[in-house]
């Protein structure tokens, strides 16, 4: 009696921890697509995020003495939060500008990023230790470390800041490489679009 007591207990628990890694993951990327303008995608996401939510409350509710639950509980936000960041890093979806700021020359980057095919915009600045040309482009997030490694390659000491864009339009951008992204198909859920 007491082993199966203790193997429903067992039991019970893992379900909430998978349940837990499954809304808290949703969630995650929820509020990430939200903040990218996906406003359309987000709410079905909540939806699934909310239904798994309930039935795992729900076995925490009935299970009050079970404290390996609570645990499970926890372990399980900890997890899910974790896996939702990598799981959107993964997708890379939206878009990101990148200042980058080289002191000297900067024209081999600059015609390695036009032979590449990215959309560009040179001033020329004044840094705290003389002329600098200041690089702007907008990339798919997908683009990223194909462009940073662009920038390793032709100016290693530049300075760089990556943002995110939320919106973006009438640029040139290249074909993302490496396929097409999850979300590249579902263009019509970004609001405005």
């Amino acid at each position: 009696m007491l082993a199966s007591n203790l193997a429903g207990m067992v039991l019970t628990s893992l379900l909430i921890f998978g349940a837990r890694i499954t809304d808290v993951s949703i969630g995650t990327l929820r509020v990430i697509l939200v903040a990218r303008g996906m406003r359309r995608l987000a709410p079905v996401l909540g939806f699934f995020e909310v239904l798994i939510w309930v039935a795992a409350i729900t076995q925490i509710m009935r299970n009050l003495d079970n404290v390996l639950a609570y645990f499970a509980y926890a372990a399980g936000f900890a997890t899910g939060t974790y896996l939702g960041m990598y799981f959107e890093e993964k997708l890379a979806v939206g878009f990101c500008m990148l200042r980058v700021i080289v002191s000297g020359s900067a024209s081999s980057l600059i015609e390695s990023l036009k032979q590449s095919g990215f959309g560009i915009t040179i001033l020329d600045g004044y840094g705290s230790r003389g002329p600098v040309k200041i690089i702007y482009t907008i990339i798919n997030r997908k683009n990223l470390a194909r462009v940073m490694a662009i920038i390793q390659n032709c100016t290693p000491s530049a300075f760089y800041a990556v943002e995110d864009v939320r919106l973006a339009s009438k640029g040139v951008f290249p074909p993302i490489q490496g396929g097409l992204s999850v979300f590249s198909s579902l263009r019509f859920w970004r609001k405005g679009k």
